[in-house]
C-alpha cells in the first residue's frame, strides 16, 4: 500500500513537470504588406485555446507557454484581413514567425505618401492612434480627445458643446498645429484655427491618426510648429460589409451610425459610405447637439498605371454653447475655498457671515451656463438661417433660448489621382474643394437682463416685452415694434479650391526625391444679420444711444443721405431701419486668400540609416471688400473700389521659405537614434495684415519665425514586450506678432496703418516619452510623460511714429521670464489595460497634469509711463488628475457574418473637480475687492466635465 501510495505521490510530482515540459514559446511581428510599418494591437491567438497576446506599439508579439506540437495562429485586427498560419513548436524552444498584413481596401500606401506620414525610418517624434484605439478610448467625445494619451498633448472640451474643443501641442494653440485630412491642410486660410464642429463624425470614418510632434515631416507650408495631426478617413473595402452602431450616454446622448462597403467590383472599383445622426440635450446646461455627418469613399482603378479616389465628407449640425468662462466660485463654492487665498476669503465686508467672493459670485454648479434663459412658449417667433436654404426655422426648443448657438455645414470633396510615369516615377495629385456657411450667435443692441444667477444673463420674455413697447432699456422714447435689442448671427458663407501635386522619383534603390506644388485660394464673407428679432417687426442698422433713444452712427455708408454735406439723420434712418430677418447688420466683409507653395525633397536610406532633406517657399496674398464702406474720397493710397464703389484693400505678396533636415541611425536591431532640424517662416494671419475695423493695411509685415531642433532615441527590449521613445526638443518662437493700428507716413496724410511690434520672442524647450509594455497576455502597460519649460525670453521692444503728431513713440511690454500659458507643462498619461478572455479589453487611464499657468495676453503687460510694470508671473492652475474607464467586448455569439461588440466609457470616473481652461486676470468675473492681481479669484475659467458615460452596441454585417 505504502509503495502504491508513493507511485502516486510521484506521478503527482512529475505529471505538471511533464506537462510543462511540453511547451515552448512564439515571437513575431506583424506588419502591413505595402508600409512594412509594425501594426499595434493586432490580436495573435492561438486557435482553439485562450493562448494569445496583442502585439506592441512596433507590431511585436511574444505568447509563452505554447503546448507543443502543431497549431493554428489567427492573426486579426481592424482594417486589415485576417491571416492564419499552421506552426509547429518543439518542447522547451522559441518559434519565430512573422506577419505580413493586407489591408481590407485598395491600397493605402500612396495616400500615406500624399499625406506625408512618417514611418518608422523617419526621424521625427510621432505617435500613431490607428482606428481599434479611436473606438476603444474615444467614446464620441470631439476628435482631439484621443491624442491625450500621447506627450505633450492638451485637449479639452472647453465649454463642453459638441465641436468645442480645442488641442494644444508642445505649448502651441491650434493655430500653429496642423491639421491634415488625408493629406489637406483644413486649418482655417484666414486665422490659423481649426473647428471641430466642422469635422464633427469624421472620427467614425476615421482609419488613423498619426500625431507628428514638431516641425514634423510635413511639406506643405503648413501651420505645423508644435505638430501635425495626420488623419486618413476609411478607405474603400475590398471586402463587402457594413455595420450599425447605436451610443447612448450622459444628457440625453444618442447616436446612430450605419457604414457599409460594397466591396471589390470587377476587380476595379469600390465604394464606400458612412451616415451619423446625433442628437442630446447636454451634459452642461443647454449645451444640446443636433448634427448629422456623412462619408463617401470612392476608388477606381482604371489600370495597372492610373488610380482614382474619391473621398466626400460633411457635417451639418447646430448646437448650443458655453461660449463665457466663470469665476471658480460661480461654479463650486467648496472647492473655490481649497484654491482660493485666505486674504479673499477673510474679506466679509456686508458682516453676514459669508465671505464677499460668494456673495458676489453665487454657486450655480458644474454645469452652470450663462448662455440660455427660459422664454415663454407663447412667443412662437422664427429665426433666419442662410445654412437652411436661406429660410426661417423654428427655434430649437420652444421653453428656452440659447444666446450663443453654432452652426455649421462646410463639406469636403477631395478627388485624388495616382499616376504611375514608369517604374521609378510617380504623380500623386489631390484635387479639392471645401465650402459652406454656418455661423454663431449673440446678442445686439440693448437687452433686457436677468441678474439671478451668479453671471447675468438675458431676460427673454423681458427683452420681448421692451421691443413691443415704446421705450428702450433705459427709459428712452423709440417707436413701437422697433427691436432695441435682439438675436443676431455672425455668419460666414466660404468656399476653397486647391490642388498638392507631387512628383516622386526614386534616383536608386536607396535614395527618392520628391517635388511639389500647392496651390489654394479661397474666398470668405463675413457678416452680421438679424436673427430673431424678439417680438419686434424689424431692427436698425446703428448703434442706438439708450438714453437719447437715437442712432449715434449707422453702420452702411450707401445708406447715408447727406443734405447741404451735413447727413439727414432722418432720412439715413429710413434707409437703414427696414432690417427683417436675414437682414444685414454691423458689417459685411468679403476676405479673400490666394497661397502659392512649392517644396522639395530628397531621402537617402540604408538599412543602416536614412537621411533626409527638404526646402519649401511659399507666398500668400490677402484681399478685402467692405461692402457697408464708400471707397471715394477714402484718405489712404491702398484703398480701391470696386464696380460697384466698394472699398477694396488688395495686399501685396508675402512670401516666406521653410527647411527641414534630419537623420535617423540603426544602432541595433533594437535602437534607432534620430536627429532633426528646422527653419520654418509664417506669413501674418489676415488680421494682422488688413484691419477691417480702422481700415489699416500692414506696409511692412513681419513673418514670425520658428527655429527647431529634436533628438530622440527608439527602443525595444524583452523580446518585444517592452518598447520606448523618448526625445528632446527645442524651439525657438521669434517676432511673434502683434500690431497696432497707427496713423504714419505711409501714404496721403491721415494713412491708417497696421505696425508690427517686433521683440515678442519664447523659447520652447522640453522631453518626452512613451512606454509600451505587456508583461503577459493578460496585462499591457503604456505610458506617456512629457515635461517643458516655455517662457518668454525678453521684453518685447521698439518704436513707431505717428505722423498725425509727428511723434516717435517707443513701446515696451514686460514679459521676460513669464511662463508660457494655456497648456500643462507637466503631463503623465498611464493606460492598463487588461486582456482577461477572448475579445474582451477593460482599460483605465490616468491623466495627470502640472505645472499649468492661465492663459493670458502679453499686450496686456505695456510698461508705463516712468518704467512701471506688472511683472508677477500669470496664475498657476492647481495641478489635477482624472481617470477615464474604457471597455470593448466582442460578444461570442454570431448569426452567420454578423457579430456583435459591445463598448463602455466612463470618462472622469472619480467625477474629479478641476479647473481645465483659464484665462487670467478676467475682464469680467475676477474679484476686485482685494486689490490683487494673477490669482484664483481673478481667473476666468471652464470647470472640467463631471463625470459621464457612453455605452453602445456594434452590429457588423
Amino acid at each position: 500500500m505504502r509503495s502504491k501510495l508513493a507511485i502516486l505521490t510521484l506521478v503527482l510530482f512529475l505529471v505538471p513537470a511533464l506537462v510543462f515540459a511540453q511547451s515552448g514559446d512564439i515571437q513575431g511581428r506583424v506588419t502591413d504588406k505595402v508600409t512594412g510599418e509594425g501594426i499595434a494591437g493586432a490580436n495573435v491567438m492561438i486557435e482553439g485555446t485562450t493562448l494569445g497576446a496583442a502585439t506592441d506599439v512596433d507590431g511585436n508579439f511574444v505568447i509563452d507557454d505554447v503546448p507543443a506540437g502543431n497549431i493554428r495562429i489567427i492573426v486579426s485586427v481592424i482594417g486589415y484581413a485576417k491571416v492564419d498560419r499552421t506552426v509547429t513548436v518543439a518542447s522547451e524552444r522559441t518559434v519565430k514567425v512573422n506577419f505580413q498584413l493586407e489591408r481590407e481596401a485598395l491600397e493605402l500606401g500612396a495616400l500615406e505618401v500624399l499625406a506625408s506620414r512618417a514611418t518608422r525610418t523617419t526621424p521625427v517624434a510621432y505617435t500613431n492612434v490607428e482606428k481599434i484605439d479611436i473606438e476603444i478610448n474615444l467614446g464620441s467625445r470631439d476628435m482631439p480627445m484621443v491624442l491625450n494619451t500621447t506627450p505633450s498633448v492638451y485637449a479639452t472640451e472647453q465649454g463642453g458643446g459638441a465641436g468645442d474643443a480645442r488641442v494644444n501641442v508642445r505649448g502651441f494653440n491650434q493655430r500653429n498645429v496642423a491639421v491634415m485630412i488625408n493629406g489637406v491642410p483644413v486649418n482655417d486660410m484666414e486665422n490659423g484655427w481649426v473647428y471641430w464642429s466642422n469635422w464633427d463624425g469624421v472620427a467614425d470614418a476615421t482609419s488613423s491618426i498619426q500625431l507628428q510632434r514638431g516641425l514634423s515631416a510635413v511639406n506643405l507650408a503648413a501651420p505645423s510648429i508644435g505638430g501635425t495631426m495626420n488623419i486618413l478617413t476609411d478607405p474603400a473595402a475590398l471586402k463587402a460589409g457594413g455595420r450599425f452602431k447605436q451610443e447612448f450616454g450622459s444628457g440625453g446622448f444618442l447616436k446612430s451610425t450605419l457604414s457599409y462597403a460594397s466591396g471589390l467590383i470587377n476587380d476595379k472599383f469600390a465604394v464606400s459610405g458612412t451616415v451619423v445622426r446625433k442628437t442630446g440635450e447636454g451634459v452642461i446646461d443647454k449645451a444640446w447637439t443636433d448634427a448629422w455627418a456623412y462619408y463617401l469613399g470612392l476608388s477606381y482603378q482604371a489600370n495597372k498605371n492610373n488610380r482614382f479616389e474619391l473621398f466626400a465628407l460633411g457635417a451639418p449640425q447646430r448646437h448650443g454653447q458655453m461660449r463665457y468662462a466663470q469665476n471658480i466660485a460661480a461654479y463650486d463654492h467648496k472647492y473655490a475655498e481649497d484654491v482660493f487665498s485666505d486674504e479673499v476669503l477673510a474679506i466679509d465686508d456686508d458682516a453676514n457671515g459669508t465671505p464677499d467672493v460668494f456673495d458676489t459670485f453665487s454657486e450655480a454648479g458644474r454645469t452652470y451656463n450663462e448662455n440660455w434663459n427660459t422664454v415663454s412658449k407663447d412667443y412662437k417667433s422664427k429665426q433666419y438661417f442662410y445654412m437652411y436654404g436661406d429660410r426661417n426655422v423654428d427655434r430649437h426648443d420652444p421653453n428656452f433660448l440659447n444666446e450663443s448657438e453654432n452652426y455649421f455645414h462646410k463639406p469636403q470633396v477631395n478627388l485624388n489621382w495616382y499616376l504611375t510615369l514608369t517604374e521609378k516615377m510617380r504623380l500623386s495629385t489631390v484635387a479639392y474643394f471645401s465650402g459652406g456657411s454656418g455661423g454663431g450667435t449673440g446678442t445686439y443692441g440693448d437687452m433686457m437682463w436677468d441678474y439671478s444667477g451668479p453671471s447675468r444673463a438675458v431676460d427673454w420674455d423681458a427683452t420681448i416685452a421692451m421691443n413691443q413697447s415704446n421705450e428702450t432699456r433705459k427709459h428712452a422714447p423709440k417707436p413701437v415694434g422697433e427691436s432695441a435689442g435682439y438675436l443676431r448671427n455672425s455668419y460666414n458663407r466660404q468656399w476653397t479650391i486647391g490642388a498638392i501635386s507631387k512628383l516622386n522619383y526614386d534616383v536608386s534603390e536607396k535614395m527618392k526625391v520628391q517635388l511639389g506644388i500647392d496651390l489654394r485660394t479661397a474666398e470668405i464673407n463675413h457678416g452680421r444679420e438679424v436673427r430673431d428679432l424678439l417680438g419686434g417687426d424689424y431692427a436698425v442698422n446703428g448703434k442706438l444711444d439708450y438714453y437719447a433713444g437715437t442712432y449715434s452712427k449707422f453702420f452702411n455708408e450707401f445708406d447715408h443721405v447727406y443734405t447741404d454735406g451735413s447727413l439727414d439723420y432722418d432720412a439715413t434712418y429710413a434707409n437703414a431701419k427696414d432690417k427683417k430677418l436675414g437682414g444685414f447688420i454691423d458689417y459685411n466683409n468679403t476676405n479673400t486668400i490666394d497661397w502659392l507653395g512649392f517644396f522639395g525633397q530628397a531621402e537617402y536610406k540604408t538599412n543602416l540609416y536614412s537621411v533626409y532633406g527638404m526646402g519649401g517657399y511659399s507666398m500668400i496674398k490677402y484681399g478685402l471688400v467692405d461692402h457697408f464702406k464708400k471707397a471715394v474720397n477714402h484718405p489712404a493710397e491702398y484703398v480701391t473700389a470696386t464696380d460697384d464703389g466698394e472699398l477694396e484693400i488688395i495686399a501685396d505678396w508675402i512670401s516666406a521659405i521653410q527647411f527641414k533636415t534630419g537623420g535617423l541611425y540603426k544602432v541595433t536591431d533594437n535602437m534607432e537614434a534620430f536627429a532633426n532640424f528646422g527653419y520654418v517662416e509664417k506669413v501674418p494671419i489676415l488680421d494682422n495684415i488688413i484691419d477691417d475695423v480702422e481700415i489699416a493695411l500692414a506696409p511692412d509685415p513681419t513673418n514670425e519665425k520658428f527655429i527647431s531642433t529634436e533628438l530622440g532615441l527608439n527602443f525595444r527590449a524583452l523580446a518585444g514586450k517592452f518598447a520606448t521613445k523618448m526625445n528632446l526638443y527645442d524651439t525657438r518662437w521669434l517676432d511673434r506678432n502683434l500690431v497696432r493700428a497707427v496713423t504714419t507716413g505711409q501714404g496721403s496724410s491721415g494713412d491708417t496703418d497696421l505696425i508690427f511690434l517686433t521683440g515678442l520672442n519664447q523659447h520652447h524647450q522640453g522631453f518626452e516619452l512613451e512606454v509600451a509594455y505587456q508583461p503577459m497576455r493578460l496585462f499591457r502597460l503604456d505610458g506617456a510623460f512629457s515635461y517643458g519649460n516655455w517662457k518668454y525670453t525678453d521684453d518685447a521692444t521698439g518704436t513707431y511714429k505717428d505722423i498725425e503728431n509727428d511723434t516717435t513713440y517707443q513701446y515696451s511690454y514686460a514679459v521676460k521670464d513669464l511662463m508660457v500659458g494655456d497648456m500643462p507643462q507637466t503631463i503623465y498619461s498611464i493606460t492598463g489595460s487588461l486582456l482577461p478572455i477572448k475579445g474582451l479589453v477593460i482599460a483605465a487611464t490616468l491623466n495627470y497634469y502640472d505645472r499649468f499657468y492661465a492663459n493670458w495676453d502679453p499686450a496686456s503687460r505695456e510698461i508705463g509711463a516712468g518704467g512701471t510694470a506688472d511683472r508677477d508671473q500669470n496664475w498657476q492652475v492647481p495641478a489635477y488628475g482624472k481617470v477615464d474607464l474604457h471597455a470593448k467586448y466582442d460578444i461570442p455569439v454570431n448569426f452567420g457574418n454578423v457579430g456583435f461588440q459591445a463598448y463602455l466609457h466612463v470618462f472622469n470616473a472619480l467625477d474629479a473637480i478641476y479647473v481645465q481652461d483659464a484665462v487670467d486676470n478676467s475682464q469680467y468675473n475676477a474679484f476686485t475687492a482685494d486689490g490683487k492681481n494673477h490669482a484664483a479669484d481673478d481667473a476666468e475659467v471652464y470647470i472640467g466635465m463631471p463625470r459621464r458615460i457612453n455605452f453602445g452596441l456594434n452590429i457588423n454585417f
